[in-house]
């Protein structure tokens, strides 16, 4: 008699969600950060969608960057890791950077680097270094309406996002004549 064991399930594929940015990620694995450099160079750089001293578009937003730029810089690079660092953590990490050396923008001006690489956008006025340097606050509110522009709601971090995407791809049946017993 010939036993064999029965066959097992294939596994599951891991779980992918769609970005704003329309572009599919796994979350169980780090998202890769995808350049115009990895595409073969078919994408020329963009322009910003706004201007680095239009600061005072969203005064709330240069307020806040102005008195506690640690939870601006937390927000965005909660984004721009696509969750996989906390708001906090970040945030955290900026005003201890801030505190011991003074000089925060040597960390954040990585992350224009890294959201610029999502983005295709167009280093600009100078290079990302530079504009943290001389004008950090307006080149972190740059970043913020940045990725607001995208469709993304800072506030609410990555994984609430994630989910309000989700649900705007929910669609309820629609009902020709209304509901019918």
């Amino acid at each position: 008699m010939d036993v064999s064991a029965p066959p097992s399930a294939p596994p599951e594929p891991p779980p992918i969600t769609v970005t704003a940015t329309g572009i599919p990620v796994n979350q169980s694995a780090p998202p890769p950060i995808l350049s115009a450099a990895k595409l073969g160079g078919t994408h020329s750089p963009v322009p910003w969608s706004t201007g680095l001293c239009d600061c005072f578009d969203d005064v709330s937003i240069c307020c806040l960057t102005c008195w506690c730029p640690c939870i601006t810089f937390g927000r965005i690079s909660e984004i721009i890791d696509r969750g996989s660092t906390s708001c906090g953590v970040s945030g955290a990490l900026y005003s201890m950077i801030l505190c011991v050396s003074g000089c925060s923008c040597l960390y954040s001006c990585f992350y224009r680097s890294k959201l610029r690489g999502q983005y295709f956008l167009e280093e600009r006025p100078c290079t990302d270094c530079c504009v943290h340097c001389c004008c950090e606050t307006c080149a972190l509110c740059q970043e913020y309406r940045e990725l607001q522009n995208k469709g993304l709601d800072l506030s609410i971090g990555w994984h609430g996002n994630v989910e309000r995407q989700r649900r705007k791809a929910i669609v309820p049946p629609s009902t020709q004549n209304g509901m019918k017993r």
